[in-house]
């Protein structure tokens, strides 16, 4: 968590935004992305969504420049199979069972947009939104139980204490094998070293944490809770955003085409 602050630079309207509001918008553009079929449309719709995420979501630019590029190299990834395999007429690359043709090398792009921009918006939603704010939502406007709530809540607290009882486990194992003897610490033996203790470490503060959850009475009857997560103006004005986004790539596809598919089913899409 303090390392997210040290990235965070600014707050924007969207860290206010409820998260139930962004997790249904993330729903319906997941469904959205997959009925539109315009080449053009799909472009400019993901270059929208990723100009708006990265003037919105607030983390420094340095750090948001590699989930930007690891998404789109995953994304591409994903769309290789649709690229060396697919259907078309015209080819530009055959070499064996590989066969690339131009109607097969804008589908897989088509299909790549679409898990950029799904990807970009997640990005969005994790960069402004904040884990405690996530299940106080959860539990109040969704009628999510507290114990199951607070259980996710302290599972995920627990990731980065198993992070750096890890790293304080290295260090230590690491001053220890410069007294003993280089086979009793190689192969195996070195992830022994490591699991075994960092397990029982982690188990103990595990049932410790259960313990404390219990004799503090978390029950699943009506409860106070210290935080609010309301619904305001903002989560209008989000998805009014979201919406002229979607518009202005429709018009900007129409007036400004690039490169004029209307159906990138089409077999022969010229």
């Amino acid at each position: 968590m303090l390392m997210f602050d040290q990235w965070k630079k600014k707050q924007s309207f969207v860290d206010d935004v409820n998260i139930i509001t962004k997790l249904l918008l993330g729903v319906l553009l997941f469904f959205f992305v997959i009925l539109i079929h315009e080449f053009d449309y799909m472009v400019y719709f993901m270059s929208l969504i990723l100009i708006f995420m990265l003037i919105f979501n607030g983390i420094k630019f340095k750090i948001t420049l590699p989930f930007v590029f690891f998404t789109v190299i995953f994304s591409i990834i994903s769309a290789l199979f649709m690229i060396f395999y697919g259907d078309g007429t015209h080819t530009l690359f055959k070499l064996g069972f590989i066969h690339i043709t131009t109607e097969s090398l804008y589908r897989g792009l088509h299909l790549a947009m679409r898990t950029s921009t799904v990807a970009f918006f997640g990005i969005l939603i994790a960069f402004t939104s904040q884990i405690v704010m996530i299940f106080y939502s959860l539990m109040q406007h969704l009628k999510v139980k507290p114990k199951v709530a607070y259980a996710f809540m302290a599972a995920i607290r627990m990731v980065p204490l198993m992070f750096s009882s890890l790293i304080e486990l290295r260090k230590s194992v690491k001053m220890r094998y410069q007294m003993i003897d280089r086979s009793n610490y190689s192969g195996l033996k070195r992830m022994k070293h490591l699991i075994i203790p960092l397990l029982s470490q982690n188990i103990r503060k595990a049932h410790q944490l259960s313990v404390a959850m219990e004799k503090k009475g978390f029950k699943d009857g009506k409860r106070t809770y210290y935080y609010y997560a309301p619904f305001s103006y903002k989560d209008i004005l989000f998805v009014i955003i979201i919406i002229l986004i979607a518009v202005c790539a429709y018009f900007l596809s129409v007036l400004l085409p690039i490169t004029g598919i209307q159906d990138i089913r089409i077999t022969n899409i010229y």
